[in-house]
Order: C-alpha cells, then sequence, then structure tokens
C-alpha cells in the first residue's frame, strides 16, 4: 500500500455474542494496538476523523463492535470501511463465529444475559437474530474464526496469526505452561525446565510465581538455569533465522515445568529479554498465570 498512511492499520472485531471478541480484542492488544471495545457502529465516523488526525497514537488501532448497535448502523459498516480504505488505511475484520450449542452452553455457565435476549426472545431466538444480524458482516469479514471447539489460549494463537500475518518480522510467541496440564497445542518448539531446581519445595516461595523478585533472585544463583538460558538461546538464535528466511512470520516456543507457574514462567521472561534483541516482536503468555 503506498501514501502517507500506508503503515496505518484497523481490525474491526466483530462477531457472536460468546464469540469470544473480547479475547480477540486482548490479543490484538498484546501486538501494539490501541483497543476500543462495543464502540456503537453509529460512532464509527466519528472515530475515522480521529484516526486520521492522530497518527501517533492511532497507527494500529483495533475497535470491538456487537449487534447491539442498531441494524441500520451495522448494514453501513462494510461502506464505511471501504471509504476508510480508499483513504490509505489498511482495514480489515475479524468475525468470531461459534456454533448455537457451544454459546448456549458458555452463557449458561457463565450466567450472564446475551444482549439480545428479551421478554418475548429467549436464548436460542436471540442467537438466531443476532446470526441474522450479523450475516452481512460475515460474509464481508477478510478473517473468521469458529471458536466452537477453541479455547481462549488456542485462539488467542489463532489471533496472532491471522492479524500479524503480513508483518515483514517474524513473531516470536514465548508460552510458559505445565506439563501436568497437558502440552499446548501448534507449537513449533517445547523446552522441559523439569529438570531445574523447583521453588515450589521451597515454603517462603511457593505463593509466588516467576514473575516475582523473591523467586527470580533463587533462580537466578542457580548455575543449571544459567546454563539452560544459555543453551536454549542459543539454539533459537541459530534456527530462528532460518524459519524467517523461509518466509515463516509466526513461530511458538513452549517452556514447560510442572506446575507452570515458577521455573518456565521465569525462563520465558528472560528469553524474551535475550530474543528481543535480534527479533523484532516477541510476545509473552503464561497460560497458567492467565487461565
Amino acid at each position: 500500500m503506498n501514501g502517507p498512511d500506508a503503515d496505518r492499520h484497523l481490525v474491526l472485531i466483530t462477531g457472536l455474542s460468546g464469540g469470544g471478541k473480547s479475547t480477540a480484542l486482548h490479543a490484538i492488544e498484546d501486538l501494539g494496538y490501541y483497543c476500543v471495545d462495543n464502540l456503537p457502529a453509529a460512532l464509527l465516523p466519528e472515530f475515522a476523523t480521529q484516526i486520521k488526525h492522530g497518527a501517533a497514537i492511532y497507527a494500529r488501532v483495533a475497535l470491538g463492535v456487537d449487534a447491539r448497535s442498531p441494524e441500520q448502523d451495522l448494514r453501513e459498516i462494510p461502506a464505511w470501511l471501504e471509504g476508510l480504505s480508499g483513504s490509505g488505511i489498511d482495514c480489515r475484520m475479524l468475525f468470531l463465529d461459534a456454533d448455537s450449542k457451544a454459546i448456549i452452553k458458555r452463557f449458561s455457565e457463565t450466567r450472564r444475559r446475551h444482549p439480545l435476549t428479551s421478554e418475548n426472545r429467549a436464548l436460542p431466538q436471540a442467537i438466531e437474530r443476532e446470526i441474522a444480524l450479523l450475516a452481512g458482516l460475515r460474509q464481508r469479514a477478510d478473517w473468521v474464526i469458529d471458536t466452537s471447539d477453541t479455547n481462549i489460549h488456542q485462539l488467542r494463537r489463532q489471533v496472532w496469526k491471522c492479524v500479524d500475518a503480513e508483518n515483514d518480522s517474524m513473531t516470536i510467541v514465548l508460552e510458559s505452561f505445565a506439563f501436568k496440564r497437558g502440552v499446548p497445542q501448534d507449537v513449533d518448539f517445547i523446552f522441559d525446565a523439569r529438570i531445574l531446581p523447583n521453588p515450589h519445595w521451597v515454603d517462603g516461595l511457593r505463593n509466588f510465581s516467576g514473575l516475582d523478585e523473591p523467586v527470580r533472585k533463587w533462580l537466578d544463583q542457580d548455575e543449571s538455569v544459567e546454563r539452560m538460558i544459555t543453551d536454549v538461546l542459543q539454539f533459537l538464535k541459530t534456527w530462528l533465522p532460518e524459519f524467517r528466511h523461509s518466509q515463516r512470520t509466526y513461530v511458538t516456543v513452549g517452556i514447560g515445568c510442572t506446575g507452570g507457574r515458577h521455573r518456565s514462567v521465569y525462563l520465558v521472561d528472560r528469553l524474551a529479554q535475550g530474543l528481543g534483541q535480534d527479533f523484532g516482536t516477541v510476545l509473552i503468555h503464561h497460560r497458567e498465570l492467565q487461565a
């Protein structure tokens, strides 16, 4: 894309209530986007003016819009996006979908009220109404993610892959996890930190995490921890450039320990510091701390 706004990006996130829009918006925020959730569709033109005049603040923007906006306003969104694209801003739409059974289960578990339910409309009818209202946006969307069988961790990775796929640099995701809760799906490398000393067995450290200073100081003093960090960094710095040369834009590295709270969290943070000097975008995800 050419022109003064060639590096301006806007992602509009919409989809079914309970489909994962909030999780998607938080994932995009991790990529450095300025995020606004539940923006009424009628305010989009006004917000577009702010985007055009606030180049420094709004270079990368993500907006969440849902079916609570009037039907006529929702219908005008595709034309609004086309107009914004015509001004030189890269506009994309992400639609979060899910089957009715999954949506009903999620609302049942959270006991939240669907925004379109009323005295005359039960949950199944509200879902059908929302599907109809958003049909045009789903058809216009650049990316559609079906979250029916997807947990929040998998959804975050799918969103990162969609939104950051056209980034010229390679995005690296460092994820800590607990082996006892299973290995994350679609990771490219896995390193096992269970061989390292475990702060869990130190009474004064058990309730902290690998982000807390007492645990960090305790692990800093262990020579085997430093050896592992050095070895893993050397491995990654050797092979990640090969992935980049093969036009891979997204690589996930998993660091696991027993509980996913101490050693793996500490190692992810240290590795991010080491990789950040040589690679553009390094994202951190602590699965067990964010569960």
